[in-house]
């Protein structure tokens, strides 16, 4: 075990705090190299994903109470942002390259997403300097970054539009984890390591000559639409009894009236999310 400190209340043990700041360095790295490749498109998304992550975390790691509103809302809008921005902007392309590779790149993103959150439970057995949902952020944003890397990599006259819807979730997803975290008595810092994985992985790979083929393409655009879903599927909130949000209410004799009035918040926070990407679609389009 390494030593902790303890900041508002929330123990800080010396692997979060090497984490935490250590990813914040690699990711002022790699936009050095951004800017020295001339990188430019990616180097704002990456800044604009960590910048709306990382706000989002502070958001969330001030707030101490336990209303379910606030995480119903973060968890809405982040799935319903990132559901849009994987049937508007990823799943076309891929169909568009090669349908059947399109299709068999969507359903291993789906599944392999799934297999990962499934083994990924088996990490809270270990001594990791972040809990699940960082871990499991954490090996989306890398993977994320991955991809978009790839994909401008590939085709570098994409627009900028494609790259931030991809990240439009940040935010909200940045928030309800944070929120997770803090509440469960961790720290959020970890988080700044997936706030900053779209840069780590994105920037590097742009660098890399990929095949240009339809084939490749369909099968990156695919996989990426896969795994967007699964973790966009992850993140829509679930009010049920038993549940995250039925647990954080503590509400016992109205726990009826308090899930019915979540999953109205649930319905909202969702249609919103999926709205702003139509939204930011129709402003840039016009």
């Amino acid at each position: 075990m390494g030593r902790t400190s303890t900041v508002q209340g929330v123990e800080l043990t010396d692997g979060e705090t090497i984490l935490g700041l250590g990813s914040v360095v690699a990711f002022l790295g790699v936009s050095v190299l951004a800017v020295v490749t001339e990188r430019w498109k990616l180097l704002a998304i990456a800044w604009i994903a960590f910048g709306a992550m990382a706000g989002g975390a502070l958001l969330g790691a001030r707030m101490g109470d336990r209303d379910p509103t606030r995480l119903v809302w973060g968890y809405g809008l982040a799935s319903g942002a990132m559901i849009t921005s994987a049937a508007v902007f990823l799943v076309p392309q891929a169909i568009s390259q090669h349908a059947q590779v399109g299709g068999f790149g969507i359903a291993a993103g789906v599944l392999i997403g799934y297999n990962a959150h499934t083994v990924g439970h088996r990490l809270t057995h270990l001594e990791l300097p972040m809990d699940t949902t960082a871990t499991e952020l954490a090996a989306h944003a890398l993977s994320a970054g991955l991809i978009i890397g790839v994909i401008y990599g590939a085709m570098p006259e994409l627009g900028l539009l494609l790259g931030v819807a991809i990240v439009s979730h940040k935010g909200p997803a940045g928030y309800a984890a944070a929120r997770r975290s803090t509440l469960a008595g961790d720290s959020a810092l970890p988080i700044l390591l997936p706030a900053a994985g779209v840069g780590l992985t994105a920037i590097p790979v742009a660098t890399i000559a990929f095949p240009d083929s339809a084939v490749f393409n369909a099968a990156v655009f695919g996989f990426a639409s896969g795994v967007f879903l699964h973790v966009a599927m992850d993140f829509l909130p679930t009010c049920e009894v038993g549940g995250e949000i039925d647990q954080l209410s503590e509400h016992d004799e109205h726990a009826h009236a308090v899930l019915d009035r979540m999953r109205t918040h649930a319905l909202a926070s969702t249609t919103l999310g999926g709205l702003a990407v139509l939204v930011a679609w129709l402003t840039v389009a016009a």
